[in-house]
């Protein structure tokens, strides 16, 4: 019988290193499960590897991922479907029959197609976890080691419950966020559109008259009058002349949207440049504090969720710093996960971190010792989510004095602009006159 090495972790989140007979990978990881250790890694002495490096893989030997399987899921249809499977399985209907009944289900897409072949490979001996494994763009780190999870403890139900109460908390977070924000960029944005189709159809028309005037123009009328040539297109050459430019402004105004998104996309790629986007947001004010509470809410309830599922404290800060969503906050749990690895408790590091409220170290250190610790973490959860939908309530209700402000500002500048020469001509007419 093949010998395979095996690193796991303990309940209380300490590395194993040993060796075991099994007939397979997959026999291994089942007997490392019945030992009550969490396998990170596992291969075959003397082999290539068996399982993957990672805590995902290393529960997994799942099989291939099927061609044409591999898009994303809404989150709204993975929720829903999440919740369908637990009330099923709660109902004490077998996994595989679960799945089939709620692959007819789906609709002709992604999730159907992932699910009859998931159907598949737990009909062909995997587990659960170990299909989902095949499918990440479906199935991500968190939802496959919460799976994981539930198949050792033996109340996948209650996970699969817990979990989509998870993700239907962090959708109706997400929702409220981007609602709040609907309203301020649509003004803003038909503010833009006006804005520009006045400089570009009005004030040139306006232009023509005060040329007809021959005297000299005042300032904001000059002003508005080069702000509407870039618009059109028109600057000066050298000797003073009107020239065509080579891209109209309204052409750049128009790709501005494209060019944002590229260089945020572009931003994305590499590390570096997206903890720096990351750190700058958190510092401008009242939305950098929405944000940060936002992750805060976001890290708590997933590290929460995690503990209460049983997955060992140290694994569960690795999958709950890769799904943060923030570089810095990311850093941080990176540094309380090696702290805790070498013999710390969680609320020092996280408290020497300060990336958090002190509130937070100090349910975080009660939670530790009374060892509800995933209870603790929720609580922060709730409170956070509450007090993100308050400042998002207060920011929209700042918003729209300002934005009417500003928009204010902008007509009346354009309106007094325009009519400075008028008067000026309106007064040199009467003077002559006199």
């Amino acid at each position: 019988m093949p010998t395979f090495q095996y690193e796991a972790m303990n309940s209380a989140g300490q590395e194993i290193k040993d060796e075991i007979d099994a007939a397979s990978a997959e026999d291994a990881i089942t007997r490392i499960r019945q030992q009550g250790y969490f396998p990170t890694k596992v291969k075959q002495k003397g082999g290539g590897k068996k399982g993957g490096g990672g805590a995902a893989q290393g529960l997994g030997g799942a099989k291939k991922k099927p061609a044409g399987s591999g898009g994303k899921v809404g989150r709204k249809q993975l929720t829903t479907f999440t919740r369908q499977l637990s009330t099923l399985m709660d109902a004490g209907l077998p996994i595989l029959r679960s799945l089939r009944i709620l692959e007819q289900q789906q609709k002709p897409g992604t999730l159907r197609v992932v699910l009859r072949n998931v159907a598949e490979q737990v009909e062909g001996g995997a587990t659960l976890s170990e299909a989902m494994n095949a499918f990440p763009k479906t199935f991500d780190k968190l939802y496959v080691n919460m799976v994981a999870a539930g198949e050792t403890g033996g109340v996948l139900d209650v996970i699969l419950q817990r979990l989509a109460e998870f993700m239907e908390k962090a959708q109706k977070l997400k929702r409220k966020v981007k609602g709040a924000m609907v309203y301020p960029l649509c003004v803003i944005s038909f503010a833009f559109l006006i804005v520009t189709g006045i400089m570009k159809f009005v004030v040139p028309k306006f232009k023509e008259i005060f040329g007809d005037f021959g005297a000299k123009l005042p300032g904001p009328t000059q002003l508005l009058l080069d702000i509407s040539d870039f618009v059109v297109g028109v600057t000066k050459d050298a000797a003073g002349k009107p020239a065509d430019m080579l891209v109209p402004g309204w052409v750049l105004i128009a790709l501005s949207p494209v060019a944002i998104f590229a260089f945020f996309k572009l931003i994305n790629h590499f590390e570096a440049t997206r903890f720096g986007r990351d750190a700058v947001v958190l510092k401008v004010p009242v939305l950098g504090q929405i944000i940060s509470k936002t992750v805060v809410a976001r890290f708590t309830r997933t590290l929460g969720t995690l503990i209460s599922a049983g997955v060992p404290i140290l694994e569960a800060i690795n999958i709950t710093r890769e799904t943060s969503g923030n570089m810095v906050f990311a850093k941080a749990l990176y540094q309380v996960h090696d702290s805790i690895r070498e013999g710390e408790s969680f609320a020092n590091p996280l408290r020497t971190a300060k990336i958090v409220d002190s509130i937070v170290v100090n349910m975080v250190d009660v939670g530790e010792e009374t060892g509800e610790l995933d209870k603790m973490l929720i609580k922060v959860a709730d409170n956070y989510d509450d007090e993100v939908e308050t400042l998002v309530g207060s920011l929209v209700s700042l918003l729209e004095p300002i934005l009417v402000v500003v928009l204010g500002l902008i007509v009346g500048f354009i309106v007094i602009a325009l009519f400075l020469p008028l008067v000026s001509l309106i007064n040199n007419l009467t003077g002559g006159s006199n």
